[in-house]
């Protein structure tokens, strides 16, 4: 198949967006909104076929898997998108040089931007709303395991878009092939940035093989460290919130760092996950604590390579330090530079985690599961960026833009 058709599409219906204002970008993105909760039943009759297709136990199970609520939460998002003030045209900065020229420096959109995600169809709706809301065209490339929903979910953004007069190649939504995924990375061109939001290794895949540029995002190797100093009850909250909140999320906890001074609390702090039936990976010391307390078929002792993975499930290891320095070097090595916490009465010790963890993300004394774009109050996000260049962290309106200089003269000519 030639997919060329379909970057020229998106190409084209890029140039249509500078025509709307944003009266009618926040029109369609309201009956969007209200289209998805009236469509509903179409909705997840389309993923169930999706689900028919994956086994439960499968830790992208929980990720596919649309219900009312999961629906109403995701036009919910496209609400508060609209009513987010949008970033374009923001005026960054301005100056009069002493030959008269005014300079301007202007928030633009990128232009167009393709992601490719694996089993998230609400991830459909979200880039769409947050590339539709910045002026930029979205060029989508979702996983087989949710092709029903995708396909659902872009016929809805179709029908909406159409119904407002609004060019429907602002969103185009790729055959469900590997085929296209090759077509989407070779688009130079025509695509002018690719996120990829997924497993580990779909990211390095899209990063080692794509010309077109990329900003990585979803990964997510989390920690959590108990201090000598930790509030034993706020630790134990915010471990079970961390770890079970959602398992399939990227800011889900995945290693218990704890000082070695407070292993008597460590039943106490992970007893909670066993109403979960959460899978303990300990480390020697950490394992005789548990072992006698802590159900014999969710405890086992960790191996080396039990650190340092991204579970997306009802599993968590747990490792003992000396110390904060210890704890950070673990971090230093292990950290997929997401999000980070520690849990310390100790303000010194607050200040020299936040100062010296490297990730997009450090808490002091609350749970990693708020790294999110909603939580922070960017409406939905396109993901989470891990990287340094261009945008870090949560990915709202504002790190969908780029810039440009505009200048404007009188007549001047240069020497």
């Amino acid at each position: 198949m030639d997919y060329k058709i379909y970057f020229e599409n998106a190409v084209k219906g890029s140039r249509t967006l500078h025509l709307l204002d944003k009266q009618k970008v926040n029109a369609v993105l309201d009956a969007l909104a209200n289209r998805l909760v009236e469509q509903t039943e179409e909705i997840l009759a389309a993923n169930l076929l999706d689900l028919e297709r994956m086994s439960p136990e499968d830790p992208k199970y929980d990720r596919l898997k649309l219900s009312t609520e999961r629906i109403a939460g995701i036009a919910g998002e496209v609400r508060n998108i609209a009513a987010l003030e949008s970033p374009l045209s923001e005026l960054i900065s301005e100056n009069t040089l002493p030959n008269g020229l005014h300079l301007s420096k202007l928030r633009v959109p990128l232009g167009v931007i393709g992601v490719i995600y694996e089993a998230r169809p609400n991830v459909t709706i979200d880039v769409f709303s947050l590339c539709f809301k910045t002026g930029n065209t979205a060029v989508l490339k979702g996983g087989s395991d949710a092709e029903h929903s995708n396909q659902a979910l872009i016929k809805i953004i179709h029908q909406v878009l159409a119904a407002h007069e609004v060019d429907i190649n602002v969103a185009v939504l790729l055959p469900a092939e590997r085929e296209a995924t090759a077509a989407l990375l070779n688009a130079v061109g025509m695509v002018d940035v690719l996120i990829p939001r997924g497993s580990h290794s779909l990211i390095t895949y899209v990063r080692d093989n794509s010309r077109v540029p990329v900003i990585e995002t979803g990964a997510g190797i989390v920690h959590t460290y108990f201090d000598i100093s930790g509030d034993k009850e706020k630790g134990a909250d915010i471990v079970f919130n961390a770890k079970t909140r959602r398992v399939s999320v990227c800011n889900s906890l995945d290693c218990l760092l704890i000082h070695a001074g407070r292993l008597a609390d460590l039943y106490d702090l992970v007893k909670a996950l066993a109403k979960k039936s959460v899978i303990i990976y300990a480390d020697e010391q950490a394992y005789a604590v548990l072992k006698g307390l802590y159900p014999a078929d969710l405890l086992f002792a960790a191996r080396a390579e039990d650190f340092g993975i991204e579970f997306l499930d009802y599993k968590m290891a747990i490792k003992t330090v000396a110390d904060t320095e210890e704890a950070l070097a673990h971090i230093a090595v292990y950290s997929s530079k997401h999000s980070e916490a520690i849990v310390t009465e100790d303000e010194v010790q607050i200040v020299n985690f936040l100062n010296a963890v490297d990730a997009a993300a450090v808490y002091a004394n609350a749970s990693t599961a708020f790294t999110d774009g909603a939580q922070f109050g960017l409406g939905a996000e396109i993901g989470i960026s891990t990287q340094k260049l261009h945008a870090r962290g949560p990915m709202g309106l504002a790190e969908l833009t780029t810039y440009k200089w505009v200048i404007r003269g009188q007549g001047q000519t240069r020497n």
